[in-house]
This record gives C-alpha cells, structure tokens and sequence, in this order.
C-alpha cells in the first residue's frame, strides 16, 4: 500500500518543513507499517510510509537518494517489468527493489521513463540541482496524485 506525501514551498521563509512532512508521513501511518521516513531540503519535503513488498530488507528505506545525490524520489506501487528496466540500467544498485530501478530509470531517461514503466505507481521526484519537483502516476490512475496550491 504505501503512503508518499510532500511539499513545496515557495516562500522566503517556509518554516519548519521536516516537521510537516514528519506530521504528514504519521497521519498516514495506517498505509505503511513497515517503515517511515522524511527528507526535507530547502523549499522541498518528502515523506513516506512503507508496507514493504518486493524488497524485504532496510534497503528499501524512502525517501531514497539517487548514487549522485541528484535526485530524491518518494514512490508508492509496483514496477512489473521492474528486473527488464535493471538490465538496461547501467547503475550502481544497491538493492533488490523496485524503488532504486525507478530512481536510476528517472536518472537516465527523466520523465521519459514514464513511457517504460508497466505497473501501478505513484511518485514524486525532486531534482536537488534544478530545484524542480516532478510528479506522475501510472496511467489508470490506480495509484492516485492530489496535489493543492495554497497559501
């Protein structure tokens, strides 16, 4: 199930975001018994919650940094063709999950990677040296994306 939450904020002075998106990540505790965890930097936060399905181990953990510390990635679902995607990944894996083949998949092909993607999935990527956040889901919408703008 998972739970992925964040935000972007776009003022001089955003306050506290680790704590908001630690406050998001325990309202949705029930969607991820597994683990929790939140990265904030600068105008961006993420947070997730896990129920761990394909990788078992620690490894797992999300938010998840990309090997060049570019990219931090929050992904709730499942690749299908996720052990295809590796094999053509030239990437320094460190897990068996299907987390790491989409964090190394948006690093080679950037939201192209979309069109190579079979599965249910929601995520959300932020782009630490272009300060851009990107956000998909598959394309039934099983895995649903709400996102508001407010002040």
């Amino acid at each position: 199930m998972c739970g992925i939450s964040g935000i972007l904020h776009f003022s001089n002075n955003p306050g506290d975001l680790a704590a908001i998106a630690q406050a998001m990540a325990t309202a949705q505790s029930h969607r991820g018994p597994d683990d929790s965890g939140v990265w904030a930097e600068g105008p961006a936060a993420l947070s997730h919650r896990r129920l761990s399905i394909i990788d078992l181990s620690e490894g797992g953990h999300q938010p998840m940094t990309s090997a060049d510390g570019r990219y931090v990635l929050s992904y709730n679902g499942e690749l299908y063709n996720f052990r295809e995607l590796r094999a053509q990944l030239d990437y320094p894996f460190h897990t068996q999950s299907d987390t790491e083949v989409l964090l190394a998949a948006f690093a080679k092909w950037g939201s192209d990677c979309l069109q190579r993607l079979h599965g249910m999935f929601a995520f959300a990527v932020w782009d630490r040296q272009e300060q851009s956040l990107f956000l998909a889901r598959d394309r039934m919408g099983i895995k649903p994306v709400y996102y508001s703008f407010g002040k």
